[in-house]
């Protein structure tokens, strides 16, 4: 063999490598953001989980209330069904967009609830609605480590999938597209942890 063919060859060999170097790295950017939004997942149920015991422990106190009370149930059943339909890893840009805007409606939902309350100083006072008020805290700051955790692993894959030459194969290799960050509506104020006074 002459020293050009087996420099060819050399070659040809480094670049298939490195193609396949490229694919397993998309493939594991991408195992990486659908493992964080699983990490989201599992701590928004926890606090659509949280919410009925706490509109249960509030009904008992604010009867005059029906329609705050009823407001926080409907906006956390809406955001509870599209987390379940997002479940199998479907994670797209128009998924993200609705869950935030479902996220930003139960937040208001229950900033309004958090105000109500303020006017009934025995419900303030209620050994289980203190737990529940600590819990449902908890687990605001957990959805929101989560959720940096998870825009931390899509801008990773972000940037390897648009960056040369990964961008030259990424769509041949199944990632047409970017992935989306979670972003809320009122993203500054979710920045914080709830303020619930009681």
């Amino acid at each position: 063999m002459e020293v050009t063919t087996i420099v060819t060859w050399l070659v040809l060999l480094a670049l298939i490598i490195y193609v396949i170097s490229i694919y397993n790295t998309l493939v594991t950017l991408k195992n990486r953001y659908l493992n964080a939004f699983s990490q989201i997942e599992v701590q928004l149920k926890r606090r659509y989980d949280l919410i009925p015991n706490l509109v249960e422990t509030a009904k008992a106190y604010m009867t005059h209330e029906r329609e705050t009370l009823d407001a926080v149930t409907t906006a956390r059943n809406e955001a509870a069904a599209i987390l379940k339909a997002m479940g199998d890893g479907n994670v797209g840009g128009a998924e993200m967009k609705n869950l935030a805007q479902a996220e930003g409606a139960l937040q208001n939902a229950l900033g309004k609830l958090n105000v109500t309350m303020e006017a009934y100083p025995d419900l303030k006072a209620n050994e289980n609605m203190m737990q529940l008020t600590e819990e449902l805290t908890t687990t605001e700051n957990r959805v929101a480590f989560a959720r940096q955790g998870f825009n931390d692993a899509v801008m990773s894959y972000n940037t390897y999938r648009q960056s040369l030459p990964p961008a030259l194969f990424a769509g041949a290799f199944g990632h047409p597209t970017d992935a989306q960050l979670l972003e809320f509506e009122d993203s500054a104020a979710i920045q914080q942890a709830p303020e619930v006074k009681f």
